[in-house]
C-alpha cells in the first residue's frame, strides 16, 4: 500500500465519493440517491462537460443538504470564476490548471487543487507545500495542460510521498477498479466521471450505484 495522506484524527470512517461532470438535474438527483457525497460541476473553458450558468444553477438547487457542490475550473479568468459564483451556489472550488496559490484562495471558498499525475514525476509534499491552503489534493491521470475526465489512470504503485492534507484519487476509475485504487492508495475520497457515464456527459444510474457500492465494499476490508 502507498499511503498518500498521513493518518489524522479527522480521517473519515469511510472513503467519500464525488461524482464529477454532472450535466443535468436528473443525473444530480440520481447521484445523490446512489450515495454521492459531492457533485462536480464543470465550468472550465476547455471541458466538453462545461455547463451554462442557468443549467448549473438548476442543478445546484436540485442538490439537497449535506452534499457538496464543487465548481471545476482550469486556467479560467478571475472574472469568469466570479461570474459563476454570482450565479451558482457552490460549496467548494476545484482548480485543474496552473493557477497560483493566491489565485486559488482569492474567492473566499475552500478549494481542491488538482495534480496532473500522467507524467509520473510528481512530489506530493512539494505540491502540498506550494498550496498550503488547499482543502485537498486531487490526483488525476491526465498530463499537465489536459482537462480531467479523460478516463486515464496513473501508476498507483509509485511512492509520491505522504502529505498531511486529504487526498482524492481520480483518473480512469470505475466500479471494477476503484476497490484496487482504495486498497493501493488509502485515499480520503475518490472521484469519478467517465467511469459512470452511459454516453459522453450523461451519467448512468446503474454505473453510479455500482461504483458507490464498490467504494463502500472496499472501505469495509
Amino acid at each position: 500500500m502507498t499511503v498518500l495522506a498521513r493518518p489524522s484524527p479527522l480521517a473519515p470512517r469511510r472513503v467519500r465519493t464525488k461524482i464529477c461532470g454532472v450535466g443535468s438535474t436528473a443525473d444530480a438527483r440520481a447521484a445523490v440517491a446512489a450515495g454521492a457525497d459531492a457533485l462536480g460541476l464543470s465550468f472550465a473553458h476547455n471541458s466538453t462537460r462545461r455547463l451554462d450558468l442557468p443549467l448549473a444553477d438548476e442543478i445546484s438547487r436540485a442538490v439537497g443538504p449535506f452534499v457538496s457542490r464543487v465548481g471545476l475550473f482550469m486556467d479560467d479568468d478571475a472574472s469568469m470564476v466570479n461570474a459563476v459564483l454570482a450565479a451558482v451556489s457552490l460549496d467548494m472550488l476545484q482548480f485543474h490548471g496552473d493557477e497560483s496559490p493566491a489565485f486559488c484562495r482569492r474567492f473566499g471558498k475552500p478549494y481542491i487543487k488538482a495534480v496532473a499525475m500522467g507524467e509520473g514525476d510528481v512530489s506530493l509534499p512539494a505540491v502540498a507545500a506550494r498550496y498550503p491552503d488547499a482543502a485537498a489534493l486531487l490526483l488525476d491521470g491526465n498530463r499537465r495542460g489536459q482537462p480531467g475526465g479523460r478516463g486515464e489512470t496513473f501508476d498507483w504503485g509509485v511512492d509520491f510521498g505522504a502529505v498531511d492534507v486529504p487526498v482524492i484519487v481520480a483518473g480512469g476509475l470505475h466500479a471494477g477498479n476503484v476497490g484496487q485504487a482504495i486498497a493501493s492508495l488509502a485515499p480520503y475520497a475518490v472521484d469519478v466521471s467517465s467511469g459512470v457515464e452511459a454516453t459522453r456527459g450523461v451519467k448512468s444510474t446503474q454505473k453510479m450505484q455500482a461504483f458507490i457500492n464498490a467504494v463502500l465494499k472496499a472501505g469495509q476490508t
